[in-house]
């Protein structure tokens, strides 16, 4: 891997003072896109800035809704449930219940960066700033990305996934693969490697390998499932007490993919699809107030570097730095815009305090971060961009000073009391009370049921039980038992799930019945 471009200590000189601004009338050109982006792109050069090579398309509202709705990739395979998202995204957009987005980035290399047709000249170069600086050296840069998503193949690999579910489609009939794509995705939260980073295989060894893959797989569970009683007899093991698999296992998909009995081969690698696109996402899902505050700090950053440089005009600088203060409100509790923190506002927020600390820290900022005040501020927002989470980056870098002007305290809702608690206020104890409990908000645990499977029945009915660890004493929701079903179907048999507490003790269990004609 080549290695990366230390950060810069400082940001680099103006290499020389334009004559007169950019030219800067409401409607943008293709000519014009491009003379903002070679001065977005030298300004971010300037900065340090490490990016993947940039691809900039120009695309409808109509093909931003459609890309809305495959979860911002610009190719997917069909499902209804895309269908359905547009449609709704569509309805609320003719109605002026909403706006769409100005633009959708995606992590590949190049980075793609998608510019809508209805934009001002003003907010395509705001857009090219965001995406395709922010959030593309964010993508580049950060380490989840780097450890579980590749880049280079993802659009290759997204073809590929819609070619084969198309095949799929036209061989077995669209209902059948409606309903397996259906059981797949409501697992595919269940269908990521937390701890293990999976392999990187480019397109051509995917293919390569489908056949030989789809041979193993299918020898590994007839192997699996062939009945030698004796063998385990002669090992002086009795046969129930064999455990299967001998660990728990986290990613549901995988454990599917390479044990359910039944399984066709094109129904393993639908599996396989799944939860690899699931795997792609799962670094956007732990990091979107550092990711969202990242992009929006440097399209901040680079735009007024190119006002004071004498490149941007007024009318262009009040345009975007309207859109930039919408984007980054923070509506008050009780506002009927309110959905809780604005990952936007909170992550533009830190960013901007950490260089705050850095340039202009007081006694206070001193006592909390002895590492970072006073130091370089390039080389500290770098580091804090590549090596944390949006929980770790919370508990890390949250000070008091912005605790403060957030309004930020804890409240405690315990069900045995009668009472809500103010838990943490503004001193010490509080400041250190609040960064944590914030933090843990944005810790997938708390927000995901920890489900692992646990057993296998191999000489039994087949049946296979699924094990929920409670978080903090939190039971299960009652859907457990609709996306048990779902289960059932990928695995051919019937399934079992056990909600465990914190000593242990099975609290609850759902269950459900072997799929008609198993």
């Amino acid at each position: 891997m080549k290695p990366r471009p230390l950060a810069l200590e400082q940001p680099l000189p103006l290499a020389q003072r334009p004559g007169e601004p950019l030219a800067a009338p409401s409607d943008w050109s293709f000519e014009l896109i491009e003379q903002y982006h070679r001065v977005i792109k030298a300004t971010a050069e300037r900065f340090g800035l490490d990016t993947y090579p940039n691809q900039l398309e120009i695309i409808t509202a109509e093909q931003m809704m459609d890309a809305y709705a495959s979860v911002g990739m610009p190719v997917n395979y069909r499902h209804w449930s895309y269908g359905k998202e547009f449609i709704a995204t569509e309805k609320n957009y003719k109605r002026g219940h909403m706006g769409l987005a100005y633009e959708i980035v995606i992590n590949s290399n190049p980075c793609i960066s998608y510019l809508m047709e209805e934009n001002t000249l003003a907010m395509q170069a705001l857009v090219i700033a965001h995406a395709a600086y922010g959030h593309n050296s964010f993508f580049k840069g950060n380490y989840l990305f780097r450890m579980w998503t590749d880049a280079a193949s993802i659009i290759d690999y997204l073809v590929y996934a819609k070619n084969y579910v198309a095949q799929c489609e036209e061989k077995h009939g669209l209902d059948a693969v409606e309903s397996f794509l259906d059981s797949c995705h409501a697992l595919q939260n269940h269908g990521v490697d937390r701890y293990r980073r999976p392999s990187r295989k480019s397109l051509a060894q995917e293919l390569s390998e489908r056949i030989d893959r789809e041979a193993y797989a299918q020898r590994q569970v007839n192997d699996l499932w062939r009945t030698l009683p004796r063998t385990a007899a002669k090992e002086g093991v009795a046969p129930e007490a064999k455990r299967f698999p001998e660990e728990p296992q986290e990613n549901l998909l995988y454990f599917i993919e390479k044990n359910a009995p039944l399984l066709e081969p094109w129904q393993r690698e639908i599996v396989r699809i799944v939860r690899k696109v699931a795997q792609y996402f799962y670094p956007q899902r732990q990091t979107q107030v550092m990711n969202e505050g990242w992009a929006t700090f440097w399209h901040h950053r680079l735009l007024n570097t190119m006002y004071d440089d004498g490149y941007l005009t007024d009318g262009v600088m009040l345009e975007w730095l309207t859109s930039h203060t919408n984007v980054i409100y923070q509506p008050p509790v009780g506002h009927r815009a309110y959905s809780g923190i604005n990952p936007y506002a909170l992550g533009f927020a830190m960013y901007t305090d950490i260089q705050r600390i850095c340039e202009h820290p007081t006694e206070e900022d001193r006592q909390w971060f002895p590492d970072i005040a006073g130091k370089p501020w390039l080389p500290v927002l770098d580091h804090a961009m590549r090596n944390f989470k949006d929980e770790s980056f919370i508990g890390q870098y949250l000070s008091p000073k912005l605790m403060r002007e957030l309004r930020l305290f804890a409240i405690t809702d315990d069900e045995k009391q009668s009472e809500l608690e103010v838990s943490a206020i503004h001193d010490e104890a509080g400041y250190r009370r609040v960064r944590e409990s914030l933090s843990r908000q944005y810790d997938l645990g708390q927000r995901e049921p920890n489900i692992q499977v646990w057993n296998v029945n191999l000489r039994g009915d087949r049946s296979l039980t699924l094990r929920h660890f409670q978080h903090q004493d939190r039971p299960l929701h009652d859907s457990g038992q609709e996306v048990l079903k779902h289960v059932a179907r990928l695995w051919g048999f019937g399934v079992q799930l056990e909600s465990v507490n914190a000593k242990g003790e099975v609290t609850k269990r759902f269950g459900v019945q072997a799929p008609t004609g198993a």
